[in-house]
């Protein structure tokens, strides 16, 4: 992986690499609740997507359900979209303290591992990146993203030993994802942006890296993901060493790159809502045409999805982003 990194530096071709599955599935005759509850299904988006664009890496399913269904949460599937975690697994200090790192076998786990295992068997000339949500995005589903903010105010302790247990959980996860075949995980930390930038290292970027000390080197890398930097985080976000960056539609990439290694890949930033899914073709080649010229210079930058393209979004846009990526100058 970091030699793909330096070749997808040194290309003067446009790296793109728009986080998508969803509009495989529909293709395929599939639903979102089929695809995350199937390894099969999910793996035949995956290669579907791979087959058709010329994406600069196949990703596998950003769904921030999976590990927090692990330890027992309750997850909402009944409606079209993504899952959704259903109310609070953990309500006090005590039941932190209670709460066991589960085994790799809970439930849809060993689904996203066989998608890995599918998909990488079949996807040779890109590397594969798996998805795994980030400590603490992961620990405010568990406990409640309003009651975990108090949580580091009023306990700081308590909120430390339950981003410990979901860190364990998480490099465990990575492992295995990496044995499956991923060539890397993206991890999706977006309730990070909402710390300042001191309490996303303490409480984020200090576990983030315990788990890239754990699974990257040279064939596997993790990007972080963090659509809720408005570009306070940027600098926290990097202390976690990772491989590459992935950010959202609420920061300027011309200024966040900025702040990243310029051995550091940097992908995003195209509104996956606005742009994507509720846009017009040209409304997504302009809005390609002028994300590429702001970054024209910056030959570390991948351009992608500020996140996860939803469900329902047209396929000719997606044509549209491909047609407009254009050659490096």
């Amino acid at each position: 992986m970091k030699e793909w990194s330096a070749q997808t530096m040194a290309d003067r071709r446009v790296a793109a690499l728009p986080i998508m599955t969803h509009p495989a599935i529909e293709w395929l005759g599939h639903t979102v609740r089929e695809a995350v509850c199937d390894g099969r299904i999910q793996a035949r988006a995956v290669m579907a997507t791979a087959q058709r664009y010329p994406v600069a890496a196949a990703t596998t399913i950003m769904d921030l359900t999976v590990e927090a269904e692990a330890f027992g949460a309750r997850v909402d599937m009944s409606g079209p979209g993504v899952p959704a975690v259903v109310g609070r697994l953990l309500t006090d200090a005590d039941d932190i303290g209670a709460l066991a790192v589960p085994s790799l076998d809970k439930g849809r786990v060993p689904q996203y591992v066989k998608a890995c295992l599918i998909a990488a068997r079949s996807i040779a000339d890109r590397p594969l990146l798996a998805g795994c949500i980030g400590p603490f995005s992961l620990a405010g589903r568990l406990f409640g993203m309003s009651e975990m903010m108090v949580l580091l105010c009023e306990d700081a302790p308590a909120a430390h030993r339950l981003l410990d247990k979901c860190t364990a959980f998480i490099t465990k996860y990575c492992m295995a994802l990496r044995t499956a075949g991923a060539n890397g995980v993206v991890m999706a930390e977006p309730a990070a942006g909402l710390l300042s930038a001191d309490d996303c290292r303490r409480f984020s970027s200090e576990y983030v890296r315990r788990v890239v000390e754990k699974v990257q080197d040279d064939g596997f890398m993790l990007v972080l993901h963090n659509c809720g930097n408005t570009g306070h985080c940027t600098r926290a976000m990097v202390e976690t060493g990772a491989a590459a960056y992935h950010f959202g539609n609420k920061c300027r990439m011309g200024e966040v790159i900025k702040d990243v290694p310029a051995n550091a890949l940097v992908m995003g930033n195209l509104d996956p809502v606005s742009v994507f899914k509720d846009g017009t073709a040209e409304h997504v080649r302009k809005a390609t045409r002028q994300l590429l010229d702001e970054m024209r210079g910056f030959p570390n930058f991948v351009i992608s999805s500020g996140c996860d393209i939803p469900p329902n979004t047209p396929l000719e846009n997606i044509d549209a982003f491909f047609e407009e990526t254009t050659f490096k100058s």
